[in-house]
């Protein structure tokens, strides 16, 4: 079956990454240092199709549904969430791009993908070069410092969080109804083109996405805040640099000095409100593209990304011999 989606990234490879075990659908394409590009919920990877192919320009760009979105991999979950924690869900990115062959690249992360991306900068400082994060804090600290603002704000964390098969049962009585609902409560709706939409709406009318979207919101209330204390107690923090950015008419302008938070978990932050809300790869893509292209194009750690050897190639190398394309 086309999908129109397939048409909105001009030069990509749509394929399937073999993570490990976990399969994580990925498009593929540019030349350059590597960039890895991560989605937040209830979206896709294809939320980066206004900046992605900008992006390819001057990185190697690798775009991938998280472990349990999209067309990735939905695994069983455990009682204690394990497999929805973003550390397992970290470790399965960084499985996909050494599939590719990158050892270290950089990283962007909007939304769940954020809280993917500072996870794996903390247990793979090795892998991770840099770091943006868009329109979040850190889990821990949004949970520690909430307030009755932020438990309406961002009811969904705790809706979805609730013991199965509640939130479920009730999204899954009309699943396109409560996605649009849910977005459109943050002005988001008119920002997403109709190709995009098709693949967002495609993906949650599947029992199994709602289902692992539920096991990772109940992750981040337990698991995720446990790993988050723990770094902190142990003094752990981000060792590169990272960027973070928000949506000026998004909720964290509101409710917090996001720039001072991210510097109590990294040593090297900059960043900076954008002129939008909590979307902003699709509400507002050229700043968002000019941020990025600055951070990661500033780069004295580019020299030894590109170190892959003779089969470096525009779209990947070869060998990615467990990465099959996607035919539908």
């Amino acid at each position: 079956m086309h999908s129109r989606a397939l048409d909105m990234f001009e030069g990509f490879e749509l394929t399937t990454l073999d993570a490990d075990g976990m399969r994580l659908r990925a498009r593929v394409g540019g030349s350059g240092p590597p960039l890895l590009l991560l989605h937040g919920n209830p979206q896709t990877h294809v939320m980066w199709h206004k900046i992605a192919p900008a992006l390819a320009e001057r990185f190697t760009v690798v775009a991938t549904d998280l472990t349990g979105y999209g067309r990735s991999t939905k695994p069983p979950s455990t009682p204690n969430h394990g497999p929805y924690a973003k550390r397992s869900m970290a470790l399965d990115q960084v499985a996909a791009m050494r599939s590719l062959g990158y050892e270290t690249f950089h990283v962007a992360g909007h939304d769940r993908g954020g809280r993917v991306g500072y996870r794996m900068a903390i247990d793979h400082p090795e892998a991770v070069t840099k770091l943006a994060v868009l329109d979040i804090i850190p889990t821990g600290e949004a949970f520690g410092r909430g307030g009755r603002d932020f438990g309406i704000g961002y009811y969904h964390w705790f809706f979805l969080a609730q013991p199965s098969p509640l939130p479920e049962q009730l999204i899954g009585a009309d699943p396109e109804w409560f996605w649009r609902w849910h977005t459109q409560r943050g002005q988001g709706a008119h920002v997403f083109t109709p190709e995009a939409m098709e693949d967002y709406l495609a993906c949650f009318r599947d029992p199994e996405t709602v289902r692992a979207i539920c096991e990772d919101y109940r992750a981040a209330a337990t698991v995720d805040c446990e790993h988050d204390e723990s770094d902190r107690r142990m003094g752990r923090r981000i060792a590169c640099p990272v960027l973070a950015l928000w949506g000026a008419q998004a909720r964290l302008e509101s409710w917090y000095d996001t720039l001072d938070v991210w510097r109590e978990w990294a040593t090297n932050v900059r960043g900076r409100a954008l002129p939008g809300g909590h979307y902003l790869p699709e509400e507002c893509p050229e700043e968002t593209l000019g941020e990025l292209l600055a951070f990661f194009g500033d780069a004295p750690e580019e020299k030894g990304l590109r170190d892959r050897g003779p089969g470096d190639r525009r779209h990947g190398d070869r060998r990615r011999t467990d990465a099959h394309r996607d035919k539908t």
